[in-house]
């Protein structure tokens, strides 16, 4: 028998992290770590496994001691936590197996780990159990190819204590048909999507609720919609009939690309099968900047009505933005703001541009002499690790007062009342009782935000106008509240950065110079 821990490495406070919005429902991490829970079904019954996620609790020098293997897979965000784990665990002489998209994309970087799984691990876990039953572990595993998704197994939600987290994920699909020059997503999982069978992804839900879980449950997946006809004809069937069979105990969000919103026939059936958010990377309002990243599926539509338009599907849309693009001028920072603001994306993540490996952007930047660091992909640091066009001290002070501004309580609530006089309830929400746990968060809410926070005098008079105008809304409009004061201490954070000496010792360095493009 072997004793395996598996490690998620700990994320640095993130927009995506929820950490100041988690506290009010008393949960600890937004997601768990999937990879590890999946990773965790090829290991053999006999072996002693153990989950230690970092985002919830403190890894223990015990948990490490007693652990014949310790495997690890993280992604850039978690490069700090990461290089903690490798060092405490090499110091305790256990040996470290490294998997996930930073060890893949950056194996180079992490001299200390012992044994790495580059790539997905379905087809290579086998041969790595087999060496490990050996004692003949090899430094290097991976594999030519991309796995059959419709061979993997169910991940192993036992190692979870599920009270700790906000929501569940399951994934149908790998890879995305598109190839924006930013994204690394084609070399990670390549540009034609792979897919489970549909009975896999009932699969997963079933024992999802067999575990007791009643929240929501994000689908990973890199663009849900890659195969449409699939979706509609098979999958959000069978899913919404087994959402009717059980009293539709999951809401469920996904990442789409912006052609969703052409598709009256899938919206409607991501609906009625319990979608009620999709992530959608807009990137950009400015055409000139979207022909650049070659992002020619969102230069086809009309972004405004087209996020309207999900909207009235019953789809909250969260949008993705990026600031640095080379043909960015400063005027960017005003129209990125204003089609925020117009179009009521309540939720805005926007970041600075940066090159990640296995993009075509990083291989550009490498090719212009512009490259000065790797990916750090830590949406609330100042970073960017290519030369811009636009004078460095404009762009971060222009991004710094973009998130100030999209975050003032006055511009997001206007923005949030925006976005509810388009929004289209969904009906399988109407289904939901409200639970003790958002009774309790809506009670904090009161007291962080209604008594306690600078956003008292917005949050009251929403809650008002909510109450009068759209009741059916309220619990939506609380969470949204709760949300949205978890954005505003973020985009402090982010007025507060400065650059790292690093990165501002690379600017001033006449070995950079740009190449004309």
């Amino acid at each position: 028998m072997k004793n395996i821990l598996l490690i998620y490495p700990r994320y640095p406070d993130t927009f995506w992290g929820f950490r100041h919005a988690l506290k009010f429902a008393s949960k600890r991490a937004a997601l768990p770590p999937l990879g590890l829970l999946t990773i965790a079904s090829y290991l053999p019954k006999s072996w002693n496994v153990k989950l230690v996620d970092m985002n919830c609790e403190r890894l223990r020098e015990n948990d490490i001691r007693n652990s014949d293997y310790v495997f690890i897979s993280a992604m850039a965000v978690q490069r700090k936590s990461v290089n903690d784990v490798i060092r405490r665990c090499n110091e305790l002489n256990i040996p470290v197996v490294v998997g996930g998209p930073l060890f893949t994309t950056e194996p180079d970087h992490f001299p200390n780990a012992n044994h790495f799984v580059l790539g997905e691990a379905e087809e290579i876990m086998p041969k790595l159990v087999e060496d490990i039953e050996n004692e003949k572990v090899k430094k290097y595993y991976s594999s030519q190819k991309f796995p059959d998704i419709t061979k993997v197994r169910v991940p192993r939600w036992e190692l979870l204590n599920l009270k700790w987290y906000y929501s569940m994920c399951v994934q149908y699909s790998r890879g995305c048909p598109y190839d924006c020059e930013f994204c690394e997503i084609g070399a990670l999982n390549g540009r034609i999507p792979r897919t489970k069978r549909t009975e896999q992804v009932i699969q997963e839900l079933q024992s999802l609720y067999d575990f007791g879980w009643r929240k929501a449950v994000f689908f990973v997946d890199d663009n849900f919609i890659g195969k449409k006809i699939d979706l509609k004809q098979e999958v959000l069937p069978a899913i919404i009939n087994w959402q009717k069979a059980h009293g539709y105990p999951f809401t469920f969000y996904t990442e789409v690309s912006i052609d969703l919103s052409d598709d009256d026939e899938l919206m409607s059936l991501m609906t009625e099968a319990g979608f009620n958010r999709v992530f959608v990377g807009i990137e950009t309002p400015d055409l000139d900047s979207l022909k650049e990243a070659n992002k020619y599926q969102n230069i086809k539509h009309d972004l405004e009505k087209s996020v309207k338009r999900l909207h009235s599907f019953g789809l909250e849309v969260q949008g993705g933005f990026i600031i640095g693009f080379d043909n960015d001028t400063p005027s960017i920072f005003k129209h990125q703001f204003n089609f925020i603001q117009k179009t009521g994306i309540v939720t805005a993540m926007v970041g600075m541009l940066n090159a990640p490996r296995g993009s075509k952007l990083y291989r550009r930047m490498q090719d212009e002499n512009r490259l000065i660091s790797e990916f750090v992909e830590n949406n609330v640091d100042i970073s960017i690790n290519f030369i811009p066009k636009m004078n460095i001290k404009t762009l971060i002070s222009g991004y710094q007062n973009l998130m100030k501004q999209l975050y003032s309580p006055a511009n997001y609530y206007k923005r949030l009342r925006n976005f509810l006089s388009v929004y289209k309830f969904p009906k399988t929400l109407r289904l939901k009782k409200i639970t003790f746990t958002e009774i309790k968060a809506f009670l904090r809410s009161i007291v962080m935000i209604g008594i306690l926070g600078k956003e008292r005098f917005e949050y009251w008079k929403l809650l008002i106008w909510s109450l009068f105008k759209k009741r059916k809304h309220f619990p939506l409009v609380v969470t949204l509240a709760i949300s949205g004061y978890h954005f505003r201490k973020i985009a402090e954070q982010i007025s507060k950065k400065k650059i790292s000496p690093t990165i501002e010792k690379s600017f001033s360095s006449e070995n950079f110079v740009i190449k004309s493009s």
